[in-house]
């Protein structure tokens, strides 16, 4: 167990009863008070830690002694965030390396890369930094999401990094490298949508939504029943209804999924919404719906909308109820 920041090397531990450098300190026992119901089974290197760390806190003492213990406790208990929080207020009472600090919280984050603690001590010696520690960072969360793509802390802090440091010049390439090896990685979609509204240097949802149409249009074409791109492209739109009921592309791509698979429920949906948004249908997509709806003429609807409402409580059985109180919606 390393015993300070920075250490590049494994050292023996040695406990710190038996360190010269702590023979002044009177170990401050846990307070479990006089009948403890249940007692924690605490290992003999932990409790001994901790009451060690105890009395240097207790004491409020700002020392590298005393650093290094919280780097013992750190390393016994990486969740413990009452150590962290005395870490912070020693490293800036010594004024101690932060890049050295950085390699440390690294160490202990690649073996716990869903700890809470770490990751807001690494924002917090990123925010110290500054702009030099973007680069590094997101390094480090690419290296992390290599492991995990869907970890929430890395994607949380590389979008913290961004927005506060910078490096926004290479994301939108990032996110295409994560979405051709795996294009269902919801979290790549959503890091892209971050990138095309958010990226100083993209400028904006307006310029780049175009392109980004038919990027997200062929995602489409290539696995329909993958709810992301879906979900991406409405979001191209926000608050703009009339734009995306104009954009012939969107209901072409429903048209084309559902000539393929008449139960694809993303395609239908949509198109539905898009309807609903007063979508003018051709006589190619009227075509389509009264072919996939029931030929019996009794069950056939008029209104095209009523139509993909129905249909969609045939191929979507778990939300029946939904569909048809929708619906009763487009009959009022």
């Amino acid at each position: 167990m390393g015993s300070s920041s920075g250490e590049e090397g494994e050292e023996e531990w040695v406990p710190p009863s038996r360190r010269p450098e702590l023979a002044d300190v009177a170990p401050l026992p846990q307070a479990d008070g006089p009948c403890p119901v249940v007692s924690i089974a605490y290992r003999g290197d932990f409790h001994e830690v901790m009451d060690y760390f105890r009395a240097l806190y207790a004491a409020g003492e700002r020392s590298p002694r005393a650093l290094r213990l919280t780097a013992d406790a750190i390393h016994l208990n990486p969740g413990n965030y009452t150590v962290w929080h005395f870490r912070r207020v020693v490293l800036e009472a010594l004024d101690a390396d932060l890049l050295l600090e950085m390699h440390f919280v690294d160490q202990i984050a690649e073996s716990n890369p869903k700890n809470y603690q770490v990751w807001h001590h690494k924002r917090w010696l990123a925010e110290k930094i500054g702009p030099d520690a973007a680069n590094s960072e997101h390094d480090f969360t690419r290296k992390i999401l290599a492991m995990d793509a869907k970890n929430y802390h890395a994607w949380s802090h590389r979008q913290w990094v961004l927005q506060a440091l910078g490096g926004w010049e290479s994301e939108l390439q990032y996110c295409n490298q994560l979405l051709e090896e795996d294009v269902f990685n919801n979290s790549a979609w959503n890091q892209r949508y971050l990138v095309v509204t958010r990226s100083p240097i993209l400028g904006g949802l307006a310029a780049m939504r175009d392109s980004e149409v038919d990027y997200t249009v062929e995602a489409i074409m290539v696995n329909p029943q993958n709810e992301s791109p879906w979900r991406y492209l409405r979001g191209l739109y926000k608050d703009d209804n009339n734009l995306l009921v104009a954009d012939n592309r969107i209901s072409d791509a429903c048209l084309k999924v559902l000539n393929k698979d008449w139960t694809c429920v993303f395609a239908l949906s949509f198109l539905l919404d898009l309807l609903r948004m007063g979508l003018q249908p051709s006589n190619e997509l009227k075509g389509t719906i009264e072919a996939m709806e029931n030929s019996d003429p009794e069950t056939g609807h008029a209104d095209i909308a009523v139509a993909v409402c129905s249909i969609l409580q045939k191929c979507d059985p778990l939300r029946i109820n939904y569909w048809s109180w929708y619906q009763t919606t487009l009959s009022s």
